[in-house]
């Protein structure tokens, strides 16, 4: 693959959900799990694990179980209606995009769950009596950033499958089903999945991706405050 640059890769690792059947080779998939796991994480914890899912028969078992969690995500997109910054057309597409991952999740050659360990707290008893005063509030402050230490490796996962010409999207509709996934792969109970991502060759092109003007989600110094790049 010719090599592009980090911009290059940012701006146009589209979603791509038509993937071909064909399968990628495992030291390219290697290299992508190596590109994920220089990622960040809260204090530097590395509470990550991936779960690669080739086998056929288990990828099957997957995709039923993300088709009936998507039955639902698919209910709550039509009655949520189309964001005002798509267009009809944009929407539509967007819609029958999703339609088609949710009905070939099982064809792409590698399903990744990206999974997050739980975050080490001290003992209550162990805390200055002011922090352990407001233990619960820590407790939801761990929960809450989660995804912090986890997410910023599925950017890279992201990233390098543009860089080696592999389409991927970042979906998550299988949680509503996720006792059912753990059991399927033993994850165990006290693990959580982030993500769940085909990985194929893709049937689509890459980028360029359109988004929001930064004019509408950028405040400078104070929210409501303009940017003015």
């Amino acid at each position: 693959m010719p090599e592009i640059g980090l911009f290059e890769a940012m701006y146009s690792a589209r979603s791509l959900r038509r993937l071909k059947p064909d399968p990628v080779p495992e030291e390219l998939i290697t290299k992508i799990l190596n590109a994920a796991i220089r990622a960040p994480s809260g204090g530097n914890a590395q509470n990550w694990a991936f779960v690669v899912v080739r086998d056929p028969e288990q990828r099957q078992k997957l995709g039923a179980i993300y088709r009936k969690a998507s039955d639902i995500a698919e209910a709550m997109y039509a009655a949520r209606g189309r964001p005002p910054h798509l267009t009809e057309r944009q929407f539509a597409r967007l819609m029958t995009t999703g339609a088609h991952l949710w009905q070939h999740m099982s064809e792409a050659p590698v399903l990744l769950l990206p999974c997050g360990r739980p975050p080490a707290l001290p003992p209550r008893e162990a805390l200055p009596p002011d922090i352990a005063a407001r233990w619960e509030n820590e407790v939801t402050y761990a929960e809450r950033i989660r995804g912090a230490s986890i997410y910023p490796a599925v950017q890279n996962i992201i990233l390098a499958c543009r860089a080696l010409g592999l389409g991927t999207v970042i979906t998550t509709n299988h949680i509503r089903c996720e006792d059912e996934v753990k059991a399927l792969l033993g994850i165990p109970e006290d693990i959580a999945t982030f993500a769940l991502m085909p990985i194929g060759w893709p049937l689509d092109r890459f980028g360029p991706l359109t988004r929001r003007p930064l004019t509408e989600v950028t405040h400078a110094d104070r929210w409501g405050a303009a940017w003015p790049g």
